[in-house]
């Protein structure tokens, strides 16, 4: 994927990673020493992307007090990521396919015809196809930027990421001296079910190096209050039929899974460990009693 070419289409939940996503293609791609250009399509009005977008002429409106290039001409042989591509109009679809399928484009208000070589990375937290069956979205732009796809899911359903990116975010926003959590608070941030995602586990991640100051070990007490109280929801248990071992035993298997898959927040190499159970049969039976 990172060594074409092609246009990839990353579609999740909002704050499940997907700019992170795209900027690791970008590395690994032949176009990984020029430029990573960024915006998110739903942070401006239509007008105003439309500028972003592809850049204005001197005088093509109120403002316009001198020539702009816009970011498809900053990210000229790069990787442009469109975030939220979803939320743009359709006259905007309209020019952004006309690059996908000539490479060309117009500035705001401008005659001349540019050229660029870009190659461009969507993302969306909408379900598109739905938005095409629909008839707001275009059709033949959904196909020429669905080319690669890459799906995430929400990180309540990669459970066993959360460790590996807590990680990942207290080395990246630690000042000098390496911290880590107490046992206690990674297994409160472990149960915790991240309902804002990748995004806000790393500001909390964030939040704590700041709050722990010269201390090397963070704290249960110093997470956010949500985090601390959080409690898994017990599910209702279901009655076990008295004329059936089979049915008896089942019963059992099935409220001992449930109960530490809540314990440890769906975590299933955290609750096969306390089972005793191979992660791989803990995934079966889980399938089996339907506890996902």
């Amino acid at each position: 994927m990172a060594a074409s070419d092609a246009t990839v289409l990353i579609q999740g939940e909002t704050g499940t990673g997907k700019e992170l996503v795209a900027r690791a293609i970008h590395i690994r791609s032949d176009r990984s020493d020029r430029s990573f250009v960024v915006t998110n399509c739903s942070a401006f009005n239509d007008n105003l992307l439309d500028s972003e977008l592809f850049g204005h002429k001197r005088g093509a409106f109120t403002g316009a007090i001198v020539d702009k290039p816009g970011l498809f001409e900053i990210a000229d042989t790069g990787t442009f990521f469109l975030d939220e591509i979803g939320d743009m109009s359709p006259s905007l679809q309209v020019k952004v396919l006309r690059v996908l399928q000539e490479g060309t484009f117009n500035r705001v208000g401008d005659t001349e015809t540019r050229k660029v070589d870009v190659r461009i990375i969507a993302a969306t937290n909408r379900d598109l196809a739905a938005m095409v069956a629909a008839g707001r979205f275009r059709e033949d732009l959904y196909y020429r930027i669905h080319v690669l796809s890459v799906v995430l899911p929400a990180l309540r359903d990669r459970r066993d990421d959360v460790a590996l990116l807590i990680e990942h975010f207290l080395a990246r926003h630690r000042s000098q001296r390496p911290k880590r959590l107490t046992a206690e608070c990674a297994a409160r941030m472990d149960a915790y079910p991240w309902p804002g995602n990748v995004r806000e586990l790393e500001n909390e991640i964030e939040r704590l190096v700041v709050l722990a100051g010269d201390s090397p070990t963070i704290d249960v007490e110093l997470l956010s209050l949500r985090i601390r109280q959080w409690e898994p929801t017990a599910e209702p248990e279901r009655p076990i039929d008295p004329r059936s071992l089979p049915a008896a035993v089942e019963a059992l298997e099935r409220r001992m899974i449930g109960a530490a898959m809540r314990r440890h927040g769906g975590n299933k190499t955290r609750a096969a460990e306390e089972l005793k159970v191979s992660r791989r049969n803990l995934i079966r039976l889980v399938q089996k009693y339907e506890l996902e």
